[in-house]
């Protein structure tokens, strides 16, 4: 059994759908919880501060320990004010899940610069100013744990430029913080959710989220769990949870062509085209410092081979 006991957690976005199931999820196993949720429509605007007071409720009815917070995560002082809360009621803090988000279809070009820059003021903004604020705090105790929530929607959907875009980020942001964590003990990992909800539920007109068991938000939660505990196993990656089912989604290279001379011509590149998309020569690019390290490898070796 996964415990949190004497931990504390922030999520946010918690107070509806999958943040909640988090938040439940860390609460049910011993973790005190600040659900953050600003209570805004899906597209950002307004702001409500029922849903998160109503979940930090049900997590106490059931016997677990929760406040809420309406802090806008958006700003840095909204962001401080959040961990701040953890800090001022529990007097810690462990792990930070940035689940909070907007969402909406668009279609390039017709998607208005607004719209792009509203995505990531929210989920790279959200998650920056959150974990950064957070940072002092897992320095001095040596120890923290971040989840941040990204979404096969960065993978590539002509429907999603500005949402799509802005998760990209998430991942970006994501690896680099987990390369400035690795030496003070700080974990970070993203997770793609595939869950039914408010969010997902906009596109079909109907105003009730459907209840289908299948993709259940609690089916995203037991993934964010392990990355949220101690004996988290990984750091810097990136996983799809939901619907029963967890993978691992990474950045790879393939081994390529490397020209043994300097050259090098368009038609040299297109004689090796097939090398170069070569899937079945691989290799896993964990950061930019071990990439950097794999690139020198394969230009000593054509270098070599071209002395020959």
């Amino acid at each position: 059994m996964l415990h949190f006991d004497g931990q504390v957690a922030v999520v946010t976005g918690a107070g509806r759908g999958i943040g909640a199931a988090h938040a439940a999820l860390l609460a049910g196993r011993g973790a005190k919880v600040v659900v953050n949720d600003i209570g805004t429509a899906m597209d950002g605007a307004g702001s409500d501060a029922t849903p998160a007071a109503l979940q930090a409720e049900r997590i106490r009815r059931a016997g677990g320990s929760a406040v809420p917070d309406t802090s806008d995560i958006a700003t840095p002082e909204g962001a401080q004010s959040l961990v701040d809360r953890a800090i001022g009621t529990f007097g810690r803090l462990d792990i930070v899940v940035n689940n909070a988000g907007i969402y909406w279809y668009d279609a390039f070009p017709a998607v208005e610069p607004a719209q792009v820059q509203a995505q990531f003021a929210l989920h790279v903004g959200g998650s920056f100013n959150v974990t950064r604020a957070a940072w002092p705090h897992f320095e001095s105790a040596g120890y923290g744990r971040v989840v941040m929530t990204t979404s096969t929607g960065a993978l590539g959907s002509a429907t999603l430029t500005s949402y799509g875009s802005a998760k990209a980020g998430v991942i970006g942001l994501g690896r680099a913080l987990a390369m400035a964590g690795e030496p003070l003990g700080v974990k970070v990992n993203m997770v793609a959710p595939m869950a039914m909800t408010r969010m997902m539920n906009a596109h079909t007109g109907e105003a009730e989220v459907p209840d289908d068991p299948e993709r259940a938000p609690s089916l995203v939660s037991p993934l964010v769990a392990i990355l949220c505990h101690r004996d988290c196993p990984v750091s810097g990656e990136t996983y799809v949870s939901g619907m029963r089912r967890v993978t691992r989604l990474f950045i790879a290279e393939t081994h390529g062509y490397t020209h043994p001379g300097l050259d090098l011509t368009p038609e040299h590149l297109l004689e090796n085209w097939d090398a170069i998309s070569d899937l079945g020569r691989q290799d896993l690019a964990r950061d930019t410092k071990s990439w950097a390290a794999t690139n020198r490898r394969h230009l000593g070796a054509a270098t070599e081979a071209g002395t020959r």
